[in-house]
């Protein structure tokens, strides 16, 4: 009897329910039918063409961005026992004839290649010989222009439904708002495609904000409690990466650089640091993550803002993707939101696309300063809803003060107006508090009228009622002009008194935050035992070095966990922990078992 898809989950895969819509966007390939598949980050994508390729005769095409997933992927594969193999630069001649042979051989079950090697003529016509019984095309958003990672090779990949009109595919994406995802079936040219659309919601990501103070000693108060945690933080300069990741060092954490500008050898060798030790945290511009299979990356943090709402939830996304309790930090500031805003005015792009960038910067300027449930404004975002608050966010956990911010806002506006428009925020503040600096000096500033009226008020919440008004568009920035701030039409109502302007007090995220996280942690370890779960980390992590592979290949913490609750005596209660198929039990259950039992 032919295996089913729940048999192949729960024989190869270890697990006992499919997810989601794992189980119909299956159906719907082996029954010949396109499809399009958004699910968040770790909501089992791989899955929706692994178990397809397995069921179908021939072997499945995996369209991939990039190297690290292809190898992380094939790796994981092979540890199942499963036929898989990958094409791209890293492999000479010799290595990719191999390939070939085996494609033609029929032995292969899944092919990863990336789109601009599979568009060659040379390899579409190897392709053309040989059964092919999908073709998934992952991170499929990169095909969109109107996405945040468009990659021109993508474009070419609509071709693939006339050179394989019979082969079903498929089109996988964790980010993308509804007009991408139409873009995505066209550009792919996907024929009526099955829609399979599930939530945003990553509920187990708690999403922290603070207005940018003093970054460096706001992330080592945030990274305190997570010493030992895997993590990425974000930067937007390759400069500051290299200094960020030394400081941490400095500050007794293992950190590492990760940007473009690095030689491959050391991007690779921090790549594979960060995937098969623990505890690494990789400090990098966004050259670093898509792909990225790691499923235990406790946090992400953000030193700087990101240019768009889906750049932050697919940058956030990559942490928790095993379900546990993990964190998205970040603290922004209005030099974040200058920078950015010059790098889209200074593009060559035309003048359509900078519109659309400076909409995508506003909305995630919009979201960082709102007074309600930040999971709900993200979700909604994306045209998700959320019933209810979540209760694991910091607007939710630590409410924000509102105050009437009128009078504060006209004194702001009066001295952008009466220092002629010509001085960036820094100046700007400097006037506003009497400050005797040798630049309000030169300008004969200290005769204005505005001078020194607002001492009730500090340098910060200065700069957060400057961001506020800069959101609601009550001023704008003039980036040609080094950031020059400037009144606009909206500025006018608020300065002669006729709307009324509630402000958002810019809080600090409370300890309260940090400590509800770390409980929630601690009771899950605490079931376990201790001893035992360290005792299976360390077999896990030599096995892993043995089969040089990263350590959640062997088991995702998730398992273990199970194992240290559960402490299964026999193979067939180990076979029963959810992650444990009958391959990986042949392989490494004695081993685990030994462990078990050495402790009870």
């Amino acid at each position: 009897m032919s295996p089913t898809a729940k048999s192949v989950l729960n024989d190869v895969f270890g697990y006992p329910e499919f997810r989601g819509h794992q189980e119909a966007v299956i159906a719907t390939v082996t029954r010949g039918r396109d499809a399009l598949v958004l699910q968040p980050t770790g909501g089992g994508k791989s899955i929706c063409y692994q178990i397809p390729a397995l069921l179908l005769e021939g072997t499945a095409i995996v369209v991939s961005p990039l190297i690290a997933l292809m190898q992380d992927q094939v790796a994981a594969l092979e540890q199942l026992g499963i036929d898989a193999a990958y094409l791209n630069s890293t492999l000479d001649a010799g290595a990719q004839g191999r390939v070939f042979e085996r494609l033609h051989g029929g032995s292969l079950k899944l092919l990863y290649v990336a789109p601009e090697r599979l568009m060659q003529a040379g390899t579409l016509e190897r392709l053309s010989a040989c059964r092919i019984s999908l073709i998934a095309v992952d991170e499929a958003h990169c095909v969109s222009q109107w996405g945040h990672d468009f990659r021109e090779d993508y474009l070419l990949l609509g071709e693939l439904a006339e050179r394989f009109p019979a082969v079903p595919r498929m089109a996988l994406t964790a980010t993308a708002t509804a007009q991408v995802r139409t873009e995505i079936i066209e550009r792919l040219a996907l024929h009526e495609p099955e829609r399979f659309v599930a939530g945003f919601d990553r509920p187990n990501i708690r999403y922290l904000v603070q207005g940018k103070q003093d970054a460096r000693r706001q992330l080592l108060g945030f990274l305190s409690e997570r010493r030992g945690e895997a993590g990425i933080v974000y930067c937007l300069s390759r400069k500051k990466t290299e200094s960020t990741a030394e400081w941490l060092r400095s500050q007794g954490f293992d950190a590492l650089p990760y940007h473009a500008g690095l030689d491959g050898e050391t991007r690779a060798e921090h790549q594979r640091r960060f995937v098969r030790e623990e505890g690494v945290i990789v400090v990098a511009t966004v050259a670093f993550g898509m792909g990225i299979d790691k499923p235990d990356v406790r946090f992400v943090a953000h030193l700087d803002l990101p240019k768009s709402m889906e750049a932050y939830y697919q940058e956030t996304g990559r942490a928790g993707r095993d379900g546990q309790p993990s964190v998205a930090w970040m603290v922004y500031g209005l030099q974040d939101v200058v920078r950015l805003r010059q790098m889209v005015d200074e593009s060559e792009a035309d003048e359509a696309f900078k519109r659309r960038e400076r909409a995508k910067l506003d909305a995630l300027l919009g979201w960082c300063e709102v007074t309600s449930c930040r999971r709900r404004s993200l979700l909604e975002y994306f045209g998700d809803t959320l019933d209810e608050d979540c209760g694991n966010c910091d607007v939710c956990l630590t409410p924000p003060e509102v105050f009437d911010g009128t009078v504060v806002a006209q004194k702001l506006l009066s001295a952008i107006y009466r220092t002629g428009q010509r001085f960036g925020a820094m100046h700007v503040i400097d006037v506003l508090l009497g400050k005797d600096t040798e630049k309000v000096r030169q300008h004969g500033h200290t005769d204005l009228s505005v001078y020194g009226i607002g001492s009730e008020l500090d340098q910060q919440q200065w700069r957060s009622i400057l961001r506020q008004l800069l959101v609601m568009g009550l001023l704008s920035v003039d980036t040609g002009g080094y950031g020059a701030l400037r009144l606009n039409d909206r500025s006018r109502p608020l300065l002669r008194g006729e709307i009324e302007l509630p402000l958002r007090k810019d809080l600090l995220v409370s300890r309260k935050a940090g400590k509800t996280r770390k409980a929630a942690r601690t009771v899950a370890i605490a079931d376990a035992d201790q001893d035992l779960w360290e005792a299976l980390r360390n077999c896990r992590k030599r096995l892993a070095d043995e089969n040089n592979v990263p350590p959640y290949v062997i088991f995702h913490d998730a398992t273990l966990l199970q194992m240290a609750v559960d402490k299964p005596q026999t193979p067939d209660a180990l076979l029963a922990i959810s992650g444990v198929g009958q391959t990986k039990l042949e392989r490494y259950g004695a081993e685990f078992l030994e462990v078990v039992q050495e402790a009870v």
